[in-house]
Formats: C-alpha cells, sequence, structure tokens
C-alpha cells in the first residue's frame, strides 16, 4: 500500500480539486513544470513502515500531470509513478515492481527477482547462466568485451573482407574436396551466434550464424587445451563467440572451422552471454503475435514455414525437401531492403531526385484520413503527423523540381488489420509535363523491373496464387467497367455506363436488385452480404450522399476482392478525389487511377489539379463534408497550397505506391505484420496472479 502528501500550493489544490470532481471534464491547463516534494509510505515485505522524503517534479502537459519518483531501502528499490488526468478528473498511482534490483552496497551483485521472467524455470535459467558467466570469467574471458578481431565473415559483406564460405567451393561452384582445403591451409577468424551445440567427450561441434548464414566449428580438447575447451563447456544456445581456425570439411562432407590457436589468437573467444533461453530449435516462436512483440528474437530463429511436396495426381506426399510456404523473418526485410534500393534506382536513373518533406503538418492534408494530432511546446501549436507528402512535394514542382520522388513515413489514426498499420511507408513521386496515362506506363515498367531486380523473376506467388507482374499482363479498366464485370451475375438486374451518371437511376438499379434478393430464405452469406451493401447504398443515396462515394464503395464490395493478378483501375468519381484533375468530357469523374494485385490496393495516381479556384472550391467542399460527420475529410484549408497554386503548377502527374503492400506481395507474406520491423500492438500486460477465492467455513 502507498500513501502521499504534495508540498505544493498549486499542485495540491489542483489535487483536491481533482478529487472531489470540482473542476469541469473540460479544464485544460498550460505547460507548466510544477515541483513538490512526495512523502512515501510504503511496507516492506516483513511488514515493517518505511518512508522516504523525495524531491519530484511534476509535468501538467494537455490536460494531464505526469510525474516520478523513486524510493530505496534494505536491499529493494520501489518506484512509484503517478498520472493526474485532469479532462477524466481522476487521480491515479501506481506501483511498479522495478526490472531489477539493487543493492546499496554497489561491490555486491543482486539477484534478479521473479517480475521480469515468464516462468520460474526461466529465472532458475537465467541464474544458472549468470553463474557460468561468472566462471566464464574466471578462466580470464572477458565477460562482454567491446570487440573482436575477425579476419572472414561468412558471406561477402564488405569490399576489404573476404567471405569464408564460398572458399571451400572451386571454381565451378562444388565444393572442394578434404584433401584440397587441407593443402590450400586456409586460416580464419570468424564470430557468430551458437544456435547449436553438442558435446561429445573431448571434443564437440557448433552452429554459428552471422549475418544469417552458418557455419559448423568443430572443437576438440587436444588442440585448443584444457581452459578453451573448459569455456566450450560453458557455452550456452544464444551465446556469441569468435572462433580462430583452419577450414576443413568432415567426413559427412560439412564445410567446418576447426578451432585451433595461431598468429597470437586463441582458438575461442568469448563475446556474450544469452542469459535467456531461446525457443524450440524445431517451431521457433509459434506464437504469430509474440513474432511481432519480439522481433529481434524472431530474426535469428524464425526458419519460415514448409509443407510437404504433393505428388500429382494422386495428392499424395511426394519424396524430395519440402516446399516453403513462408519465407524467414530475416529473408523478408533483406528482401525489403532490396527493394527500397530497387526503388531508387529505377528513379535516380530516370532523372528523378529524392527529396525529404516535413513529418510534422499544421493542416493535416493529402489524403482523406484522420490524423495523429500532437503539440509543440515551445511554439505553443497543435500539429498532425504526417498523413500523406502530396501537398509539400507539389510544392516542390511549383519551385522548378520537375521531377521528384520521396520515401516516407505515413502516420494514419485508422484501424489496424492484415492491410492496414496506423504507421507505414510509401513511396511518392511526381512528374512535371505529364499525365496519368504516362504513369500507367511508367507504373508497370517499375513494378515488373522491381520484381526482377529482387526475385529474378516477373512472377511471384501470394496467398498460394502465382501472379505475373510483367507489363503486358496487367488488365486495365474503369471502375464502372469493374463494377459491371463483377457485378452478381445471378441477378436479372445489370447495369449499364450510363446508370452511373444519374443518381436516380442508380437508385433504380439498386432497388431492382435488392428486391431480387429480398425473397431468398434462407439467404446464403455471400447474397446476404451484397444485399446490406446495396440496401445501405440506397439509404446513403437517399439521404443526399455524393453519387460519387456511393460508387466508390460499391466498387470496393464488388470488384476488389477479384484484382489477383495485376490491373489498373482508371476513372474515378470527384466525389472520391479531392486533388484530381477532372475529366474534359466528364465533369463528375476525374483523371485517376489505382493498381491492385493480390486483391488489394498497392497504388494511387492522378493528373494533378493545378486551378487554383477549382482547388479552393474543392477544399470548402471537403469542410462540409465534415460538418455532415465524416472524420476523414480536411479541417482546415489550406491556403498556402492554394496560394502556390497560384504561382502556376505545371501540368503534373503524381503517385503514391504503398511500400509495406508491395513487399507483401513481392515476399509472398500474407499479413502487413509480416513485413514491417516492429509494427504497432497494444501493449502486453502481464495477467496479475488472482487468489483463489475461499469456500465453505473458511471464508467466514
Amino acid at each position: 500500500m502507498a500513501s502521499w502528501t504534495i508540498d505544493s500550493t498549486f499542485t495540491k489544490s489542483l489535487v483536491m480539486l481533482l478529487f472531489f470532481g470540482l473542476l469541469p471534464s473540460s479544464a485544460t491547463f498550460p505547460t507548466l513544470p510544477l515541483f513538490a516534494k512526495l512523502c512515501c509510505f510504503s511496507t516492506d515485505r516483513d511488514g515493517r513502515w518505511l518512508e522516504e522524503e523525495k524531491s519530484a517534479n511534476l509535468l501538467c502537459f494537455d490536460g494531464e500531470i505526469h510525474g516520478w519518483t523513486s524510493i530505496f531501502y534494505g536491499s529493494q528499490a520501489r518506484f512509484l509513478r503517478w498520472n493526474f488526468t485532469v479532462t477524466d478528473r481522476r487521480l491515479q498511482s501506481e506501483w511498479e515492481r522495478p526490472r531489477y534490483t539493487q543493492k546499496v552496497e554497489t561491490h555486491h551483485e543482486a539477484s534478479p527477482i521473479l517480475s521480469q521472467f515468464e516462468s520460474q524455470f526461466e529465472e532458475n535459467l537465467y541464474q544458472l547462466r549468470r553463474e557460468k558467466l561468472q566462471q566464464i570469467v574466471a578462466l580470464g574471458q572477458e565477460a562482454y568485451p567491446n570487440t573482436f578481431g575477425f579476419t572472414h565473415t561468412l558471406t561477402k559483406s564488405a569490399e576489404d573482407i573476404p567471405a569464408l564460405l564460398p572458399l571451400g567451393l572451386d571454381a565451378e561452384g562444388a565444393p572442394k574436396s578434404a584433401e584440397a582445403l587441407e593443402a590450400e591451409h586456409i586460416e580464419a577468424s570468424i564470430a557468430g551466434r551458437i544456435v547449436a551445440i553438442r558435446l561429445q567427450g573431448k571434443a564437440g561441434f557448433a552452429t554459428l550464424q552471422q549475418n544469417g548464414a552458418r557455419i559448423q566449428i568443430y572443437v576438440r580438447k587436444d588442440d585448443v587445451g584444457e581452459q578453451a575447451f573448459e569455456l566450450y563447456k560453458l557455452l550456452d544456445l544464444g551465446d556469441h563467440i569468435g572462433v580462430h581456425g583452419t577450414l576443413i570439411r568432415t567426413r559427412t562432407g560439412e564445410l567446418t572451422l576447426k578451432a585451433l590457436p595461431g598468429d597470437g589468437k586463441l582458438p575461442l573467444t568469448f563475446l556474450a552471454k544469452a542469459m535467456l533461453p531461446l525457443p524450440d530449435k524445431y517451431s521457433g516462436l509459434g506464437d504469430i503475435e509474440l513474432r511481432y512483440r519480439r522481433r529481434y528474437l524472431d530474426l535469428f530463429t524464425d526458419t519460415g514455414d514448409f509443407e510437404s511436396a504433393v505428388s500429382e495426381p494422386e495428392g499424395e506426399a511426394a519424396a524430395g525437401p519440402p516446399v516453403q510456404t513462408r519465407a524467414a523473418a530475416r529473408d523478408v526485410f533483406v528482401k525489403r531492403a532490396h527493394i527500397l534500393r530497387a526503388i531508387r534506382k529505377f528513379f535516380d536513373e530516370r532523372g528523378y531526385l529524392e527529396v525529404e518533406t516535413p513529418m510534422l503538418h499544421t493542416i493535416a492534408g493529402g489524403a482523406a484520413a484522420r490524423p495523429f494530432t500532437t503539440h509543440h511546446n515551445a511554439l505553443d501549436i497543435p500539429l498532425n503527423l504526417r498523413i500523406a507528402p502530396e501537398l509539400y512535394l507539389k510544392r516542390l514542382v511549383v519551385g522548378g523540381l520537375d521531377r521528384v520522388y520521396e520515401i516516407n513515413r505515413n502516420f494514419r489514426n485508422e484501424g489496424v488489420s492484415t492491410q492496414h498499420n496506423p504507421e507505414f511507408t510509401m513511396l511518392e513521386f511526381y512528374q512535371a509535363y505529364a499525365n496519368y496515362h504516362d504513369l500507367i506506363t511508367l507504373t508497370k515498367e517499375l513494378i515488373s523491373q522491381v520484381a526482377i531486380e529482387v526475385n529474378g523473376t516477373t512472377v511471384t506467388t501470394f496467398n498460394g496464387v502465382d501472379i505475373d507482374l510483367a507489363p503486358e499482363k496487367w488488365e486495365a479498366l474503369s471502375m464502372r467497367e469493374a463494377i459491371i464485370k463483377w457485378w452478381p451475375k445471378y441477378l436479372a438486374t445489370q447495369p449499364r455506363v450510363e446508370d452511373f451518371s444519374d443518381q436516380a437511376a442508380l437508385v433504380s438499379v439498386l432497388t431492382r436488385s435488392v428486391e431480387e434478393l429480398r425473397p431468398l430464405q434462407p439467404i446464403p452469406e455471400e447474397k446476404f452480404h451484397i444485399r446490406v451493401a446495396f440496401d445501405i447504398a440506397i439509404r446513403a443515396l437517399l439521404e443526399g450522399h455524393q453519387t460519387g462515394k456511393i460508387i466508390a464503395q460499391i466498387f470496393e464490395v464488388l470488384a476488389e476482392q477479384h484484382l489477383i493478378q495485376p490491373h489498373i483501375i482508371y476513372d474515378f468519381p470527384l466525389a472520391v478525389s479531392p486533388l484530381s484533375k477532372v475529366k474534359p468530357d466528364e465533369p463528375q469523374w476525374v483523371e485517376r487511377f489505382e493498381f491492385y494485385i493480390g486483391g488489394f490496393e498497392v497504388g494511387n495516381a492522378f493528373s494533378e489539379l493545378n486551378d487554383p479556384v477549382d482547388q479552393l472550391g474543392r477544399f470548402e467542399a471537403q469542410l462540409e463534408e465534415r460538418k455532415r460527420g465524416d472524420d476523414e475529410a480536411m479541417a482546415e484549408v489550406d491556403e498556402d497550397y492554394v496560394r502556390a497554386l497560384g504561382y502556376g503548377l505545371p501540368p503534373t502527374a503524381g503517385e503514391g505506391i504503398g511500400i509495406d503492400r508491395l513487399t507483401m506481395i513481392l515476399t509472398g507474406s500474407r499479413s502487413i505484420r509480416d513485413v514491417i520491423l516492429f509494427p504497432l500492438m497494444r501493449p502486453h500486460k502481464a495477467v496479475p496472479e488472482v487468489e483463489e477465492e475461499v469456500h465453505g467455513e473458511s471464508a467466514e
């Protein structure tokens, strides 16, 4: 238990007001540091009362007061955090166990406590490895050395450092024989993490992993000496070591580094101890959510998913190696980096200039999305995290940078799914004196070239389907054509292109379709979803919602799921395209396209609107939409952008491509979280232990 007093008149008054509910729920305060003295009372494990007075800082920020302090007594530390939430009129305090223990006598080491471990077994193992670490130090090794003089890496990583694994191959790429390696006497020092280890009497084998590659090492007591062999016996899975020796091939044909002293180097050098156990080597991190939370562990333990090969046509397991159905986590992110290099190469070769634009915006614009908001203390202004860089990039085109691109981080306060993460990476590029037809051609070239650079082919496999990204394989449909193509064929009512230009005609088509579906009892699930979607569309149209928005929603319901192979969907409604140029012959439709692969949108492009008067009118229309309840519409007119257009934006085409989604396609990853190193996750909290309820007479 804990209680406190606060010796600051303003703070004490504020707390009292909060506690008794005398402040209105809308009360806010300026950013103001408050200094208080906190008197903490607590009981130790033996029930003795302890007291320590500590000075503490309070900070009032955006209607909340935050602070922290700590008290020390005996051999334990306690940390007290508090949070006074003004707008909710709540007073909260929280005791938190420390993540480590601290003794007053600094020359002694403390034992860890259970709160940082997931099980008693893990705590016991941690303690055992601490003891092993002390034994390693007693052998003359450093507990945590700051460097190791390696001579080779396993694979090529730098021009001036030779790779060891290729030295085991001849000029034709075939493995060198044991005799050839013995004659060459290749000496090397390498470092890595132990991912497999076994001891057999006075010798042992281990597997080192370094930068995604592996090599076996052989340690024999007669070769390395007693002290080095004692070190080997103290090693665990996950430890980092350095090894010096010669390259050999074992009787089983495996390339191996035989540990030997030489050139003043030790055969084994300890580099770091893994204090926690690694996951099972066969299943790795089986919990998908745990893989995302502990990516640091996932990267070096995950080997992907495999399935047994299936023979045709019997459908039985065939002889041969299993088929990989999911790439290892490390391979995915290595390939992601390759994708970014290929994109930069593509645009650099075409004269585009890579730029950087602000991530903090005073006005959230460039996309229809809810922003994350923050506050700048020094300037005392509200700010939004970037939802799109579009308006700044087009300012640069006004400034004479005719071809620009940016690989940027965007933040949108929206839901999380297999295709959405609130923080994501996009490529945006703009080209002066071009329109959306020019970008259709450029997009096909970009995606196919990146696929070849990364995978060596335009064919990729996503969700078990082979997708060919070659330019000639893309299909182009207008949005209206796509809706008509995938309109349910079991309905007698079929729309025409002209029905999408007249609200009454569209309502009529939808109504007749719903009437066809209504008598079905019971109605199949797919048809039920169609009927519900059409009902909602009819109601929205009759309530005065913009026809173009309803058409876009119908497209998403009917067509999007079918766009597995690469598709260009062009000509969008004006209502969902506030920054696009209107088609000259159809004022309610704009020169815009999106491209789809794998059943979802990957990129969005259009001929840019460059009429400042028209742009101002569309911004004002966005404000009206926001008043009607659209919280993704712009909240404020970006007058500076309209002014920039007043200086003249040349005919320009621009496009945004989701890097995360493109990486999903090219790596065969089913979720966007698989291609983001640290995806946003709900904070993980340990489940508190609950005492078993007492029953019967003892409950009295």
